[in-house]
């Protein structure tokens, strides 16, 4: 090409004309050539128009960080999938861990990955925890780890100067926020700290938006999303305000309000209606406690805890709870109502998780601390006696648990009064207790009381109602009054997929507890799906280690022998019995059904050396933890009975059935199934005692004569 020239006669060329020469002027003519324009900008976006080729033989590319030019068509360059940004990192596949940690702090942003491998190209000894350490301490900081993300800062500082004083302050807010989804209507809250109206906040989106310091998300309305990096280097522009405080504040608010409409048992629509708050309730509790006033500390906590809890994602929840413990302890002391609500929310979590022995302690400190705190009459000392109780009920300590189920009935009936959902509560769960020790008909009219109640308070649309439901449909199938309880099984099912999501622990004990209606009522092929698909749901959602998961265990191997497919029931058993003794114990009635339900197996195939100890032991334990007059001491006696007339054993079979029947016909009735059951089965053995004692008798004869 040639010399470009300077002059035309005596006027130097401006730059207009010495650009204009070039096009004209290159060769050779006949390629097409590529123009690239680099970090276009408002300031240079002018005059870099003016200097565009006119001629088709020219292909331009611009590089800008600005949106919407006129007449170009815009390529954006999106950040990287994070299998390509470890690509771009070359990384070894022993540090793949820190190495999706360290995309993960760039925002998979190609200029930051590229720089950051540029630095660790120059210190191979430099690992990359240490390199990821050393960012998140300095952030984009010259001194920290130069060169490496000094360009970024030249990049977006470059961008800021063209940012007008209140979108400047607009942008350094947004800092505040975690690098997730952003509602505008929660940064235009500050439009008074912010010095603006709420017009010029929304101008501030627009020019922030233009130049790529925010994204916005199509796929929801009004939301946008800042890059971790770009939040980074705007952390730095917030410390320079001089109400950064108020700022922080302010931002805490926003969220601590949204933490605080969460209820204790959260719907899929209450879960979905905060879910892009949860980040920035995080970004709370994570950093900017100390803009938390110690009164709205734990809704922070208690938020983000009952979120996740609510979902049935208990060891996400957990560190929240025990955070909020941690931090009341070192805000007020030791001797604060605070420190015992949360206490109590951490022990009822472990009982979720059917930690009883960790929850045990935590729910009896915090019920000591409220009596001690807030006196014997006071709603959340009643909470604290109901939840203590409702332990031990799952353990079957059913003599420790009444009296204080009656006490926190009696309490919140006089605090509260009769129309309150803490009081159908209550009742609920004194009738689950009834329930559990064979009281059907104490249980009943509680059952029925609660479920009015809870209509009546919360309507038909709330997940209590279905708890309810459930609860009055399982004494139903207890009682073998099976035409009543399906309808409300099946009720409450769809209920709890509706309002809690098909992956929740509350499905999969519908999904358990229907099947064990159909297969207690002979229905195998309708029971056994729904059983498979209780357990996926239960390991999936509490882990192996839980006490339901051994109950799905224990009832689908109660199916597979009814069915006869003891070789695919008894390792069901074996593992059911292991986890039950692991989890709650050697002295617990759910051992003991284990037990009888091994045993019964073992009768089934005919090893009646192996069945009969465990029998033994089932009574002799179902009779210490539950009492002589139960439904399953009954049972378990019908049991060891079976054994004994199949080996011919009848003088020790009679009294078994006898007292089992005895028990049967005044606990259940006389119509119940199971004391049908026992009669047939005493009538049976009588039978074949009357046989036997003929044949022997003309036996005798014969050989007298």
């Amino acid at each position: 090409m040639q010399e470009v020239p300077q002059k035309l006669g005596e006027r130097p060329l401006n730059l207009q004309e010495q650009v204009a020469w070039c096009w004209q002027n290159w060769q050779p003519a006949e390629k097409l050539v590529l123009v690239v324009l680099d970090d276009v900008t408002d300031g240079n976006w002018e005059t870099s128009q003016s200097l565009l080729p006119t001629t088709n033989r020219f292909r331009v590319l611009l590089t800008t960080r600005l949106r919407n030019l006129d007449n170009v068509q815009e390529l954006p360059l999106n950040v990287l999938p994070p299998d390509k940004a470890l690509e771009l990192l070359t990384l070894k596949g022993e540090q793949r861990v820190d190495a999706e940690k360290l995309c993960e702090w760039l925002g998979y942003l190609p200029l930051g990955l590229q720089l950051v491998r540029r630095y660790l190209d120059q210190d191979p000894d430099l690992s990359l925890a240490e390199m990821l350490q050393r960012l998140k301490a300095q952030r984009l900081e010259d001194e920290a780890i130069n060169p490496s993300t000094r360009g970024l800062k030249a990049v977006f500082e470059l961008s800021w100067q063209q940012l007008n004083p209140i979108t400047q302050r607009v942008g350094a807010y947004l800092s505040l926020f975690a690098p997730d989804v952003i509602s505008w209507k929660w940064v235009e809250s500050a439009t008074d700290l912010l010095n603006c109206t709420e017009r010029e906040i929304n101008e501030a989106k627009k020019q922030l938006y233009k130049r790529y310091l925010i994204e916005r998300l199509q796929e929801k309305e009004a939301c946008y999303k800042i890059h971790p990096l770009i939040r980074e280097f705007l952390k730095t522009k917030l410390a320079a305000l001089e109400n950064t405080q108020d700022l922080r504040r302010h931002f805490a608010a926003v969220f601590i309000k949204i933490a605080q409409q969460i209820p204790h048992t959260p719907t899929v629509e209450d879960i979905n209606s905060v879910q892009y708050a949860i980040p920035h309730l995080t970004e709370v509790a994570q950093n900017l406690i100390d803009a938390v006033s110690n009164e709205d500390l734990i809704s922070v906590f208690l938020g983000l805890g009952t979120f996740y809890e609510g979902q049935g994602l208990y060891a996400i929840a957990e560190p929240w709870y025990k955070q909020c413990v941690e931090v009341f302890r070192a805000s007020l002391g030791e001797e604060h109502p605070h420190v015992a609500t949360s206490l109590n929310n951490l022990a009822y979590l472990y009982k979720s998780q059917g930690r009883y022995s960790d929850a045990e302690p935590l729910h009896i400190q915090a019920l000591a601390l409220q009596k001690r705190l807030l006196g014997e009459e006071h709603p959340h000392v009643a909470t604290s006696l109901n939840n203590l109780a409702n332990l031990y009920n799952s353990q079957g300590r059913y003599s420790e648990a009444e009296p204080m189920l009656i006490q926190a009935l009696a309490l919140r009936k006089r605090l509260l009064g009769e129309e309150h959902p803490d009081f159908a509560t209550s009742l609920n769960n004194l009738a689950l207790l009834y329930n559990s020790q064979g009281r059907y008909s104490d249980a009943e009219p509680l059952f029925i009381e609660a479920l009015a109640l809870y209509k009546h308070l919360l309507g038909e649309e709330h997940p209590d109602f279905a708890t309810s439901l459930n609860n009055l449909a399982l004494l139903y199938n207890s009682q073998g009054r099976y035409s009543e309880a399906e309808p409300l099984l099946i009720e409450a099912l769809a209920l709890r997929k509706r309002l809690l999501g098909e992956e929740h622990p509350h499905v999969a004990m519908s999904l358990n507890n229907l099947a064990y209606l159909y297969k207690s009522q002979g229905r195998y092929s309708e029971a056994e799906p729904l059983y498979i698909q209780a357990l996926a749901l239960r390991k999936r959602l509490l882990g192996e280690e839980h006490p339901s998961v051994a109950t799905s265990l224990n009832n689908l191997a109660n199916l597979y022998n009814s069915q006869g497919r003891y070789s695919e029931a008894e390792p069901l058993y074996i593992q059911a019995l292991a986890l039950y003794k692991r989890l709650l114990g050697e002295e617990h009635p759910d051992v003991a059904m284990s037990l009888n339900n091994l045993a019964y197996l073992y009768y089934s195939q005919g090893r009646y050396s192996e069945a009969e100890p465990l029998l033994i032991e089932a009574l002799a334990l179902y009779k210490r933890l539950l009492g002589e007059e139960h439904p399953s001491v009954a049972m378990s006696l019908n049991n060891l009975a079976n054994l004994y007339n199949s080996q011919g054993r009848y003088s020790e079979a009679e009294p078994l059935y006898i007292q089992a029947l005895a028990v049967c016909e005044r606990v259940l009735g006389i119509n119940h199934p199971n004391t049908v059951t026992v009669r047939e089965n005493l009538e049976i053995l009588r039978a074949e005692m009357s046989a036997s004692n003929s044949w022997l008798g003309r036996l005798i004869g014969f050989f007298r004569r």
